[in-house]
């Protein structure tokens, strides 16, 4: 099998939740702030889907996108934080096989620098499952900017060195080039 270009940008394939009680597809905001990002980026936009807060409901659409062989990477956006029903972290953490705990704790320090105190609030969580790489963050559209600009989309550039994340997930063209 031939190495893989690493100064070439490898397109993934993305999926979208975002997860709300009170946002609807009309008025998704953060969600379509996602989607823009990742298309801008040169990724494929995959899926995409509202939940409200219910970590059962949450498990199922994220096991069934998880076990997609084709969705590569999972962007989850709201129910984060610590106001009451909200179930994201709770709902996507025994699913991970592997956490990635530089995530939230980058995301609060980027957070920090612009909110204080509050970033400690901050819900953030990735991980992957299944060659899948997940991603929750907060649903406002300043940390969905935040974490897609400075963490993420970096991240899922296999120009990105030393290290990314695109060698990672399942059917990645970069597989054989592991770090």
């Amino acid at each position: 099998m031939p190495k893989p270009d690493l100064s070439r940008f490898y397109p993934l394939n993305i999926a979208v939740l975002t997860v709300s009680d009170t946002r609807t597809s009309a008025d998704d905001s953060s969600g379509d702030l996602l989607c823009d990002l990742v298309r801008e980026a040169g990724h494929q936009f995959f899926a995409r889907a509202l939940l409200a807060n219910n970590k059962y409901a949450l498990r199922a659409l994220l096991s069934h996108w998880i076990a997609s062989s084709n969705i590569q990477v999972i962007l989850i956006n709201g129910g984060t934080g610590y106001a009451a029903g909200n179930c994201t972290i709770e709902a996507l953490t025994p699913l991970l096989d592997t956490p990635v705990p530089g995530f939230g704790e980058l995301f609060r320090q980027l957070s920090f620098a612009e909110l204080g105190s509050a970033a400690l609030q901050s819900g953030a969580v990735a991980g992957l499952a299944n060659g899948t790489l997940l991603f929750a963050m907060p649903g406002s559209g300043g940390a969905c900017t935040l974490a897609m600009q400075q963490l993420i989309l970096p991240q899922l550039d296999s120009k990105t060195g030393p290290c990314n994340f695109v060698a990672h997930v399942k059917n990645s063209p970069t597989k054989s080039c592991r770090v």
